[in-house]
């Protein structure tokens, strides 16, 4: 990975965040419902594939987010992405950003922004991301259950989403906070 850095200026702020991607479609998930006793409730499931992905990070000590929907997981996407959750690391202050070992996550071809340090998690650990559990909650609240018109209305329900999540910061910090991350 192209941007380790060994030094950072003495008392420089660390900010935590956690980054992700999860695949929204018309194929989408079928979650649990409330029913009535002896009832089998009836739940929408579409057959089509359009889909579109939001790429999204947490922060969760500040309770604050960074997400962009995009058509598909690339190098170029995740370049976005990044440059997304720089704007929104505090001014003079150094983003370590926790993600899997995706190929486009790892991808010589990153341009990293300055105030980010990528950190890869160990490989097949994704119970120590806590954005997928933000994707479960998406999905639970607002994604699932639902069939999706066009690859617009896809779109537009992932950004409704993302922005009820970020107008919860107490749910971001309830959601993502882990002591192992704020321990070193």
């Amino acid at each position: 990975m192209a941007n380790v850095r060994t030094t950072l200026p003495p008392g420089t702020e660390i900010e935590i965040w956690f980054q992700d991607e999860a695949r929204v479609g018309q194929k989408n998930k079928i979650t649990r419902r409330w029913a009535r006793r002896g009832t089998r409730p009836s739940a929408p499931h579409d057959q089509r594939t359009q889909s579109a992905y939001i790429f999204g990070a947490i922060c969760p000590e500040r309770g604050k987010g960074a997400g962009l929907v995009m058509p598909r997981c690339d190098s170029e996407a995740m370049t976005a992405h990044l440059a997304e959750i720089s704007t929104m690391v505090a001014p003079g202050a150094h983003g370590v950003v926790i993600l899997d070992q995706a190929g486009w996550h790892l991808s010589g071809s990153l341009a990293i922004p300055e105030n980010i340090t990528l950190l890869p998690l160990p490989s097949r650990a994704p119970e120590l991301n806590p954005v997928e559990n933000v994707w479960q909650y998406l999905r639970d609240n607002w994604l699932s259950n639902h069939v999706f018109e066009n690859y617009d209305d896809i779109l537009s329900y992932c950004c409704e989403a993302w922005n009820r999540l970020i107008e919860r910061p107490w749910k971001i910090m309830t959601i993502g906070l882990r002591d192992w991350a704020h321990e070193f």
